[in-house]
């Protein structure tokens, strides 16, 4: 095969292509370029605390949904489905309804409740009726574990993206990659705050939309707007048959492999309302209507977006050899880019280099909007919880408190890029889940019984945080995410004595259990007129900030 015969990534892996991958650098510069800019725009306008965490509220309904779509849409979403799908057909497409199923429990339980009840952080929920240091200690510490597991998915497709479409092939060049786009993310949060990421994720949101139209109605038009041939050809391409289009390709293969999907979908259906880049969202806006239509616009944007994965997937598995798209990547975190390669002329050409270039500068501009928005979450809490409550007691200036969020960005940035130069290899989607799985088992019970639950108590609430902090961290550096599998994050170690690849299944009725059982224990005894207090703030917004 000679060269202009290969898929258009490999072409620029083997060092070919170069008017290509001019095409590609100069859309990613111009796309960073820009996006630099708004930061910088957005961060002259940040004049304190409230400017820096919560863009001083003065973001309407229909702009934080957009951005919270911006938020949500992550990595995961663009290339991890996709290359699920691409590769496990029904399976894979389960990923998609379980991300916007969560919706309906964020919607439904946290939304409107956690925007009258705090300020800046889920810190500041938990910590109104209950001791402030510890409970802020363990707030923080959780929120930053979360942001961490998360921010790996994103540098795992940061360095699945651009490092093959940019031609780099050397392990230094690739490590570069992430430390490159680890830099970037640290300049967004420390010089434009809140406004200038959410107008970033604002941005990326509106891209990332236009361009999956774009692929959704190229593919379509491929099969005449036929979705029976749009799947056919995949199950016939995939190599698989039916069996493709049938649940248990990836899950069915064992009971154990059954398991790990009820796991799964536990984590992903509750993960979402404890995710700490999405819980600050609700604090931008000035009401709490204007938070509950928010996640209105944003349950309609992200519902479309994971209806187009099926055109993305399926279309990657109906025209792109499943041998072809794991060669690029093992994990399949380049079926999206494939595809628009494909899809725009096929390899070699003008159009599907074009198309190839829009896709790759979106799914990059996914990435670092996500990543912001994590980091931000990070920062945010151990400055807010931490630096000003737990280690000055309340007695820092609003400058130091931002300055704290500003050194904690860089701090938190420099260990996403060291974790994430060992998860290059990790299916996007995947790592996702297990941050949503740490979510659902750490912050969510807390959230619910702060809110909820009169006999609620500190013990209770740092029983279900650590409890359920350490038991799905632990059981994930004990599973074959991390050994024992050629797509392990170390495969040539085998120390995975916990099967499942997600720890939900376990670890979030154990942070149920605990907070209950830590309550009743707990010699403390629950100020009632203080959960009366927040149990009217949270219906009705009155005191809220």
């Amino acid at each position: 095969m000679n060269l202009t015969q290969q898929p258009l990534v490999q072409q620029l892996a083997a060092g070919g292509a170069g008017e290509h991958r001019a095409l590609i650098i100069t859309l990613f510069a111009a796309f960073v370029a820009a996006t630099l800019a708004i930061t910088v725009w957005a961060g002259r306008q940040t004049k304190g605390a409230e400017d820096f965490y919560a863009g001083g509220r003065q973001f309407t309904g229909f702009q934080n949904g957009l951005a919270i779509s911006g938020d949500y849409m992550s990595a995961a979403s663009f290339l991890g489905i996709a290359g699920a799908i691409a590769l496990f057909g029904y399976d894979g497409f389960l990923y998609s309804i379980g991300f916007l199923v969560a919706w309906l429990v964020a919607l439904l339980l946290v939304a409107e409740p956690l925007r009258n009840s705090g300020r800046f952080t889920m810190g500041d929920v938990l910590a109104y009726r209950m001791r402030q240091r510890p409970v802020r200690t363990a707030a923080g510490t959780s929120t930053i574990v979360v942001s961490i597991f998360y921010l790996l998915a994103q540098m795992a497709g940061a360095g699945a993206l651009v490092t093959l479409l940019l031609g780099i092939t050397s392990e230094a060049g690739k490590i570069l990659v992430v430390v490159l786009v680890g830099i970037v993310m640290i300049l967004y949060v420390t010089i434009g705050g809140m406004k200038g990421t959410t107008w970033v994720q604002m941005v990326k949101a509106v891209l990332l939309i236009a361009g999956t139209l774009l692929i959704t109605f190229l593919v379509a038009l491929k099969f005449n707007f036929n979705l029976s041939s749009l799947l056919g050809a995949a199950a016939e391409n995939s190599g698989k048959g039916a069996a493709f289009l049938e649940p248990g390709l990836k899950y069915g293969v064992s009971a154990t492999s059954k398991i790990d999907f009820i796991s799964l979908g536990l984590a992903l259906v509750l993960g979402t309302a404890g995710l700490p880049h999405i819980l600050i969202r609700f604090y931008t806006v000035p009401t709490a209507k204007a938070a509950r239509k928010s996640v209105n616009w944003a349950i309609g944007i992200i519902g479309v977006f994971y209806l187009m994965t099926i055109a993305l997937g399926f279309g990657a598995a109906a025209l792109i050899k499943p041998e072809t798209i794991t060669a690029s990547n093992k994990a399949g975190n380049t079926a999206a880019p494939l595809l628009a390669e494909a899809i725009g002329g096929g390899a070699g050409s003008t159009g599907g280099a074009i198309l190839l270039a829009v896709i790759s500068a979106v799914a990059f501009a996914t990435i670092l909007a996500v990543v912001a928005g994590l980091t931000l979450a990070s920062s945010s809490s151990f400055a807010h919880d931490l630096y000003v409550n737990v280690f000055r007691k309340g007695k820092a200036t609003e400058k130091e408190e931002v300055g704290a969020a500003r050194w904690a960005t860089v701090g938190i940035g420099a260990v996403a890029i060291v974790l994430g130069v060992f998860a290059r290899g990790l299916n996007v989607a995947g790592l996702v889940a297990l941050a949503f799985a740490v979510a659902a088992s750490a912050n969510l019970p807390t959230i619910l019984y702060s809110l909820f639950w009169k006999r609620f108590t500190t013990q209770g609430a740092l029983w279900s945080i650590y409890g359920g902090l350490a038991s799905s961290v632990f059981l994930v550096l004990f599973s074959p995410v991390v050994s024992g599998k050629e797509t392990s994050m170390f495969p040539a170690a085998d120390f995975a004595f916990f099967p499942l690849e997600n720890p939900g299944l376990i670890s979030i009725p154990l942070g149920f259990l605990l907070g209950w059982l830590g309550s009743l224990l707990s010699k403390e005894e629950p100020d009632a007129q203080k959960y009366a207090e927040l149990e009217v703030r949270s219906l009705t917004g009155t005191g809220a900030h």
